[in-house]
């Protein structure tokens, strides 16, 4: 390793200096520091914009800072003064710029001109408008169906951008449309869905302020939803528990310096954001929902024996729940033994953590990636919601059900209809309010439209936002899928890996980002996102557009309708003239949106209201609904077991503290403590010397499946790490091509990236590049 590559052990606070640190360097090198100090103090502030990168919702409070360090990076990372032009491009083939990594991509700046492929020079040349749009319509009008389409929307795109997006791609007549939410929090709303009648979260800012207890499960709030430490720390220090399960030990999760307390920053104090920290088995969060279940029934039948009071809310339940004998029964069967084994706790553990849900009253469960990237992930979602019923803790202040979304307007887009199984309400108001006959049929998720356009079923790819050929598992094969389309299209701020990944025409569309002011017709105009508590806010940018060729996400889409179907079925310049049209159409067929224009007067937004959370059960019962699921009998696919293969680990993927998805913002992990590197695997010293390795050797990572394909990335150090035996963890996207497509969650389809069985060998040559960075 070089001196910039390091591997060093971070004994700092979450937050702090550090985090100080790390923004300014952030802020100093977007070459446009002065005015984006300004933009930064605009951030999730009323008249400002809401941050572009997590969905985590305010504090209704008043603040003069509102951001979180990933907040201020991704500010500066849209806002930077640095131009893709027609002469960078003219500088670089597609082909060298496919040898360079996805930070160096990003980091060239921002997007300035439509641009087109030129498969004759491997270069992208410029193109108009009015070229780039006519080329779309030439080709989707030219598909034998328009399921031979796929439509990708990323979490970045605003409320009205998706609106215009599903409502073009439904007029054009499909409903394909993989989304990044197929990627991440599918299973909580068909488990939510089914179980509540609502596939999202029932809680509100308040109501963390007000749990006696918040468990937080499989999620790291300290990278991923930073703004989410000061909540946890203001619980713990009122008294109230913390209850963390994560098999990493992460410094979110442990410890906490504002940056916003002088006295806190100059002492370099912190306080703890967990009062309890549980290590379970990847995989193993079923099993201990199950055991604090187990614990809590014997409990019961003690306190019915001896005349004590009831541990379970029997009012609540008799009212308000169904199945609940069921149920019980599912639990008293499943053993001890078995959810031991299954959770990677200790029966101890497993007491004191139902122990400390018994004693609060009021208890909010939060979760993530963590439960929600495992072929098991519906019954696991729904082992915590037969939980909090058992108590009556949904639908009470204080209490619910929290599952954190990632990007800043994921929600807000499966609100809005970006669906690939759109529910029939939906797609009757949309046929009754715009009079056309609306595609009935399901769509393509994200795995389903790699596999279409693997067998070239599908020839026409368009992506609003993202990086898809790097978001998705399985690289090769997803690089491949594109490669097989007749045109790829991709609406975007900034380059990256998926603009080189081309189909035989490749279009690349400038859009402006969050941050800057976006005039049409009319005038200057606001857009909308919907956070994770069901808050929609609306965000005006601040700064002057980098380019005068860029264009909203909402102008783009309605070039592209209008080109492919006329004025059909509205007329597309008229709604994007003035966005307060598309509101209005919005507030026509969405539900809990009406009189949207006039709510979003109010400072802060309005929430949009759960039905869940005010006992209203939307199910076929009418009651929130008991779920008995039996625990899985092993969590290695079983035709791995049949083939005789023996995992060395089980890897999950995560993020570096320097990212938000696929956005690279550096290459440090200073909570992890590596610098200057990501092809890294973390493992128990333990393992490493067991497997015949040592800490820092390098190894190639080999995923174990049912089919034949070699599935490598190459040159990773190994580093050792406080992680429980037999598990592993390394960044995505380098280690995305491990995870096979056909392996995803039951009923989901999302890809299992917390759970994947691999084995070590030596490396094959020094090269620290993952194979997969093609």
């Amino acid at each position: 390793m070089s001196q910039d590559e390091h591997i060093k052990n971070y004994n700092a606070p979450a937050a702090g200096w550090g985090a100080l640190k790390s923004v300014t360097k952030s802020w100093l090198g977007s070459e446009n520091a002065f005015k984006n100090l300004r933009v930064m103090l605009k951030t999730n502030q009323n008249g400002g914009f809401d941050c572009p990168g997590c969905a985590w919702g305010e504090s209704p409070d008043d603040g003069m800072v509102k951001f979180c360090e990933n907040g201020a990076k991704a500010v500066n990372w849209e806002s930077t003064g640095r131009a893709v032009d027609p002469t960078f491009f003219s500088r670089y083939s597609v082909s060298a710029l496919a040898g360079q990594s996805d930070y160096w991509l990003e980091y060239q700046g921002r997007l300035t001109h439509p641009m087109r492929y030129d498969a004759a020079t491997d270069h992208y040349v410029e193109t108009s408008w009015e070229e780039a749009f006519t080329l779309v319509a030439q080709h989707l009008n030219g598909l034998d169906s328009p399921d031979q389409a796929e439509f990708y929307t990323s979490g970045r795109a605003s409320n009205e951008a998706a609106f215009l997006y599903q409502l073009f791609v439904r007029a054009f007549g499909t409903n394909n449309f993989p989304d990044c939410s197929n990627m991440c929090h599918e299973a909580s709303g068909v488990g939510m869905g089914e179980t509540l009648g609502v596939g999202k979260g029932t809680v509100v800012f308040h109501d963390l302020e007000e749990a006696d207890a918040i468990f937080v499960i499989g999620q790291n709030p300290g990278t991923n939803h930073p703004r989410m430490l000061e909540p946890l720390r203001e619980a713990v220090k009122r008294g109230a528990q913390v209850v963390c399960f994560n098999p990493l030990k992460e410094r979110g999760l442990e410890r906490f310096q504002h940056p916003q307390h002088p006295f806190e920053m100059l002492s370099n104090g912190s306080e703890p954001t967990n009062t309890a920290y549980f290590r379970p088995a990847l995989g193993g969060d079923m099993a201990v929902m199950r055991g604090i279940a187990k614990f809590l029934l014997k409990w019961e039948r003690e306190a019915q024996a001896n005349g004590e009071p009831a541990v379970f809310d029997h009012a609540f339940i008799a009212e308000h729940t169904s199945g609940v004998d069921a149920y019980l029964a599912q639990v008293d069967a499943t053993s001890w033994a078995h959810i031991v084994e299954q959770s990677g706790l200790s029966l101890a553990e497993l007491e004191l953590a139902a122990r400390m849900y018994r004693r609060a009253e009021r208890v909010v469960m939060c979760w993530a990636m963590g439960v929600t990237q495992h072929r098991h992930s519906v019954p696991t979602v729904q082992e915590i919601i037969n939980l909090q019923l058992l108590r009556g803790n949904v639908g009470k202040p204080g209490a619910g059900l929290s599952p954190v979304r990632g990007h800043s307007n994921v929600q807000g887009d499966r609100t809005m209809g970006i669906d690939e199984q759109p529910p029939a309400r939906l797609l009757d108001a949309l046929e009754q309010r715009f009079r056309f006959q609306v595609p009935r049929a399901h769509g393509h998720n994200a795995v389903l439209a790699i596999q279409a356009m693997e067998e070239k079923r599908a020839k026409v790819f368009i992506a609003l936002g993202g990086n898809f050929a790097q978001a998705t598992p399985d690289t090769p094969r997803t690089h491949d899928a594109l490669r097989n389309c007749e045109l790829t299209v991709h609406i975007a701020t900034k380059l990256n890996r998926s603009h080189l990944v081309t189909g035989r025409d490749a279009l690349i569309l400038p859009c402006l980002g969050r941050t800057e002011i976006d005039v049409q017709a009319e005038g200057p105009q606001g857009v909308t996102v919907e956070d994770t508590f069901s808050m929609v806010h609306i965000s005006y940018g601040q700064l002057k557009p980098s380019s005068p060729l860029q264009r909203s996400e909402p102008s783009i889409i309605a070039g592209i309708a209008k080109a492919t179907l006329g004025d059909r079925p509205i007329d597309w310049e008229w709604a994007v003239a003035d966005y307060s049209r598309i509101r209005d159409l919005i507030a026509d067929t969405i539900p809990g949106f009406e009189d949207f224009n006039a709510r979003l007067q109010h400072p802060g937004g309005f929430h949009l209201g759960n039905p869940a959370a005010e006992r209203q059960w939307n199910t076929a019962s009418g009651k929130a609904q008991f779920t008995p699921s039996l625990l899985p009998e092993q969590l290695i696919n079983e035709a791995v077991l049949a083939r005789g293969d023996k995992p060395d680990l089980v890897l999950q993927t995560l993020r570096s503290h320097d990212q938000y998805n696929t956005t690279l913002y550096g290459l440090d992990d200073r909570y992890r403590g590596v610098f200057g590197l990501r092809e890294v695997i973390f493992a128990n010293e333990q393992d490493i010397r067991r497997l015949g390795f040592k800490p820092n050797e390098k190894v190639d990572l080999v995923s174990l499946w049912e089919d034949d394909r070699e599935r490598r990335v190459s040159g990773f150090t190994l580093v050792a790490y406080d992680i429980p035996c037999g598990q592993a963890a390394a960044y995505y996207p380098e280690t995305n091509p491990l995870v096979p497509l056909e392996s995803y969650g039951d009923r989901t389809f999302t890809p299992t990236s917390k759970f994947i069985a691999i084995k070590l060998e030596k490396a094959r040559d020094n090269n620290r590049i993952a194979s997969a960075n093609l």
